[in-house]
């Protein structure tokens, strides 16, 4: 990512949709957290479908350290969903449906001076 974001110039932000509100962090102050120890790597093993296992590093970030991005005007519908493996194993989850989020102005104006530090 860090990568591609310094190639095409465009600044990355990974934003996080709740059932009710959505943040926003720029890769940029993730790695910045990183670096200052304010948020540190949560080893876990995800289980594929056909019963691989992988670990991978997550770097779980406060909301806080974000920025609002938006607020639910209407309530997604929550569907339960599951993927079995080739040994049997249930993988149970839940998927949002439907919804409406509308994006905050201040968050439309923090991109633009995220943007604008960049330059």
């Amino acid at each position: 990512m860090k990568e591609w974001q310094k190639l095409r110039g465009v600044p990355i932000h990974v934003w996080h949709v709740f059932y009710d509100r959505a943040y926003g962090l720029s890769f940029d102050r993730a790695e910045e957290l990183i670096k200052e120890n304010l948020t540190e790597a949560t080893v876990q093993v995800f289980q594929a479908p056909g019963g691989a296992t992988t670990k991978k590093a997550l770097y779980k970030h406060y909301y806080h350290y974000g920025y609002p991005l938006g607020v639910s005007t209407e309530d997604p519908k929550l569907l339960p969903a599951c993927v079995e493996d080739k040994n049997g194993h249930i993988l149970p989850y839940v998927t949002f449906s439907g919804g409406h989020l509308s994006l905050l102005p201040e968050s439309l104006e923090q991109l633009r001076l995220l943007a604008a530090k960049r330059k």
